[in-house]
């Protein structure tokens, strides 16, 4: 794969994070909406325009700073789509319902960036400079919504898999989690910084590879030589 600067690494990422963020924020909305919720429609947050889903700070700012810092973690968040669970007829099962759309959206792009991934393989033998675009993109696209799949799934608040977690373990597990609630940014932080998060989700991180790696039509080696070149 050929050395990218930094600007171009920039420019491969922009649409698959676009993507990755707003369409886990929209399903949340729509899963809200299945329910009874129409919160998320009346407040305009049902549109596919990243600029409504956006945080200046957590969206742009954030990662960006990271990315120039010798952390090796990027991290940052969207403006949560806002539900109101009263409109649900049972309101904790339904949150995790809405929890868990978010996530589900991000596997499904997953699967989309494979079939650009394979399609950059395609074009690659006529067009190798458009190919290779192609199959940079789609990899920054499954990388990301493998990350994001994966780290909204663990079960911290205000992460997504708390909200799964709730309705699925019951009331008194609930209650645990919204009096941890309000320290929860806190301690993602924390654990990111501390390597926790890295450590726990890089042996899922890679199992989710492994089985993705094969419907790209890449050899290890190149999907390794492409993550590598994306890397900042």
């Amino acid at each position: 794969m050929p050395e990218l600067d930094f600007v171009q690494r920039l420019a491969i990422w922009v649409l698959p994070v676009l993507f990755a963020v707003t369409l886990h924020e929209v399903a949340h909305g729509l899963a809200a909406r299945r329910l009874g919720d129409r919160t998320a429609e009346m407040l305009g947050r049902l549109s596919l325009n990243p600029l409504r889903h956006i945080d200046p700070i957590g969206t742009i700012v954030v990662p960006l700073v990271l990315m120039l810092l010798p952390f090796g973690i990027i991290f940052g968040w969207a403006k949560p789509v806002p539900v109101n669970p009263h409109n649900f007829h049972d309101p904790r099962r339904g949150m995790a319902y809405v929890g868990i759309a978010g996530p589900l959206a991000n596997l499904l792009m997953l699967l989309a960036w494979v079939v650009v991934v394979r399609l950059g393989t395609f074009v690659a033998p006529a067009a190798a400079f458009w190919g290779g675009v192609l199959v940079l993109t789609g990899v920054a696209g499954i990388l990301i919504n493998a990350v994001l799949m994966l780290f909204n799934l663990v079960p911290i608040p205000p992460l997504d898999g708390s909200r799964v977690l709730a309705g699925v373990a019951g009331p008194s597990t609930a209650r645990v989690l919204a009096r941890i609630e309000p320290y929860g940014l806190l301690i993602v932080v924390v654990l990111l910084i501390s390597g926790v998060f890295q450590t726990v989700l890089a042996p899922l991180f890679g199992g989710l590879l492994a089985v993705v790696r094969p419907l790209t039509g890449l050899p290890v080696s190149a999907l390794l030589a492409a993550a590598q070149t994306l890397h900042f």
